[in-house]
């Protein structure tokens, strides 16, 4: 991992993925929408860690980027986030979306877990079983990236 991440750093990929992200001609809105279908696509064929783990380090400063910096207040930025509060936000929806990948086929690995602990049951009916939680976690998503004050009201409470 280190050296994934030296090699990124050398490379310069993080800022120049950044700068490719930004001068894209569309709504930030949609590219953040882009970006999670891919990690969508992604955890159908990784485990979320990895795929958190490869991805993170290049599309995090993308997000920022796209959001009007780390310094951008709530009202100047693409998201209706700050800087700080664009962090937190795009982290819990990243975490929600690795959640949905462990239930999404073909290499849900919870289900697979379940199916092994229960032979009894097939790997298809725990698919079949974990569809209202996937339904459940799309929608949780969308009202995530709707409105935002909603991860941020518990840290807005800290100060």
């Amino acid at each position: 991992m280190l050296l994934y991440v030296r090699f990124l750093g050398f490379a310069d990929l993080p800022s120049a993925f950044s700068d490719w992200i930004t001068a894209l001609d569309q709504p930030p809105m949609l590219t953040l929408l882009l970006i999670l279908l891919a990690y969508a696509v992604l955890g159908m064929f990784m485990d979320a860690i990895g795929m958190l783990l490869l991805t993170l380090p290049v599309v995090y400063p993308a997000v920022i980027a796209l959001n009007g910096g780390e310094g951008v207040a709530a009202a100047d930025s693409a998201f209706g986030v700050s800087g700080v509060g664009c962090a937190i936000w795009f982290g819990i929806i990243v975490v929600k979306m690795a959640e949905l990948c462990l239930i999404t086929p073909p290499i849900g690995l919870n289900c697979f877990v379940v199916a092994g602990v229960r032979k009894d049951i097939s790997v298809q009916d725990v698919f079949r079983g974990a569809t209202p939680f996937f339904v459940a976690d799309v929608i949780t998503i969308g009202v995530l990236i709707a409105f935002p004050s909603i991860v941020l009201w518990l840290p807005s409470l800290i100060g």
